[in-house]
């Protein structure tokens, strides 16, 4: 197998750096044009030792959603949840803005 790595020029990493649309620094085009090889290599160690039969997977282990049924039980009335807040405004509790968030 040939190494992708090779031939990996600082001009290439700027041009994939301008592809994603992300803007480098001088020393940050440097530091990814060492490290991009490295990248590759790993890659391609990877790529050689996942065979056909290792199936493809994003996580380790199996996710698995737990669902329950969905049971209307009493709860309380919108006036008995906002009895205690505060401040109220149609039904909502009323908070202060913040981030400069305008009316």
């Amino acid at each position: 197998m040939t190494d992708p790595a090779k031939g990996i020029s600082r001009e290439d990493v700027a041009h994939l750096a301008n592809l994603a649309r992300i803007d480098l620094s001088a020393a940050e085009l440097d530091h990814l044009t060492a490290e991009l090889p490295v990248i590759l290599e790993s890659v391609a160690k990877v790529q050689e030792i996942a065979g056909d039969d290792i199936e493809a997977m994003s996580h380790p282990l199996p996710l698995r959603n737990v669902f329950r049924p969905d049971v209307v039980r009493p709860s309380l009335t919108a006036e008995e949840a906002l009895s205690g807040a505060p401040e109220v405004e149609q039904q909502r509790f009323l908070v202060p803005r913040i981030l400069g968030e305008e009316a």
